[in-house]
């Protein structure tokens, strides 16, 4: 994986943070040999990614224990509750996941019980790969489960496009191998869970839209939970201004507005200075209108060309005859996944998914 992460997301894993999982692994199995691991780990350290240190760990941890793999996951159960950081424990699923494979039935229990810890999301997909009609009966269990740690990671790990992750082929062809798994969270209680089913699902809306549609649009959405994860599944649809998406959370007609005083503030910028987006939206009609506001900015390429990037706004019930200011700002920094050039960015204010006004900023060289 290329280190795509920040200094301080890498540094989750330094040596004062290897110093305390030697010191933890020594407490639960005084035979462990701190020595050895430390100096496996540390190797070329500063080379890897975060995701590389949290490999790493796993295969010291698995370098020095000289037991079995049953034997080794008991000492690793009793290490997960002292390690003190979340994401530090994702080694532990992930020793499951390199060490594990020919143990189904205690890697599915060790990756329930280290999900509480830190999430066994990575670590399931190997097993989806190897084994998906075994393991998503396992997962659809875990739907079930009490435990809103273990519920979610039944639909976190088998989403077809997990950031960080390999992409799940098989479910990415056909969602409907995971679907009575989401069925059985699309009125979860935890908001923890609530956003893996919709992340799940806009997952899915890249490749299958109309299949999402015609789920969500079979649903009861007078149930709050359901109807929260419904928008949040549609985030993306709704962007695009798919008036299917757009009538499922009520803002699906033509918006009788008028978008005035529309203006971005300074129009001339340098790299990593912030503009401001502000405008009026005036009701043209006496009755109340549901409105989902986005704006979007044609960002100029290195060509000369220009892509579009929507960003969400607000969502609202205007009232007949009723005016709505609307403003929000936006620093203009490189990102990893976005750069900027000079030129000309047009912005545009989309209304129900019409472009109803637009603007312009320039960024100097």
């Amino acid at each position: 994986m290329a280190d795509s992460s920040s200094p301080a997301l890498k540094e989750i894993f330094n040596a004062e943070r290897l110093q305390h999982i030697a010191s933890e692994m020594t407490a639960v199995y005084p035979e462990f040999d701190a020595k050895t691991f430390l100096k496996l780990a540390k190797k070329d350290l500063a080379q890897l990614s975060v995701m590389q240190r949290m490999a790493r760990v796993s295969e010291c941890l698995h370098a020095v224990l000289p037991l079995d793999y049953a034997a080794s996951l008991d000492l690793l159960r009793a290490l997960a509750p002292r390690l003190n950081s979340g994401f530090v424990s994702m080694c532990l699923p992930h020793y499951v996941a390199i060490y594990g494979a020919e143990h189904f039935e205690l890697s599915m229990d060790a990756l329930k019980y280290f999900t509480a810890f830190g999430s066994s999301e990575f670590a399931i997909r190997p097993f989806l790969r190897r084994d998906l009609p075994n393991t998503l009966q396992r997962m659809h269990d875990w739907s079930l489960d009490d435990n809103e740690h273990v519920r979610r990671l039944a639909s976190e790990g088998c989403r077809p496009r997990l950031p960080w992750s390999f992409r799940l082929e098989q479910i990415q062809a056909d969602p409907s191998l995971a679907a009575a798994i989401l069925e059985n969270l699309k009125a979860d209680p935890s908001l923890y869970v609530r956003k893996s089913v919709a992340n799940h699902l806009n997952d899915i809306t890249k490749d299958h839209p109309e299949w999402v549609l015609d789920l969500i649009e079979g649903w009861s959405l007078d149930n709050k939970h359901t109807a929260w994860i419904a928008r949040h599944a549609l985030r993306s649809l709704i962007k695009q201004g798919n008036q299917r998406a757009l009538a499922i959370i009520g803002a699906g007609g033509k918006p009788h507005v008028e978008i005035v005083d529309v203006r971005v503030y300074p129009p001339v910028i340098g790299l990593g200075e912030k503009i401001t987006l502000s405008f009026d939206v005036q009701s043209k009609v006496a009755e109340s209108q549901r409105l989902v506001i986005d704006y979007a900015i044609d960002y100029v390429k290195a060509n000369g060309s220009t892509s579009a990037k929507v960003f969400k706004l607000k969502a609202l019930t205007l009232p007949g005859h009723a005016s709505e200011s609307i403003t929000r700002g936006q620093h203009i920094k490189e990102l990893t996944t976005r750069r900027h050039y000079a030129g000309r960015h047009a912005v545009h204010v989309l209304v129900n998914g019409e472009r109803l006004a637009s603007t312009a900023f320039e960024i100097l060289q």
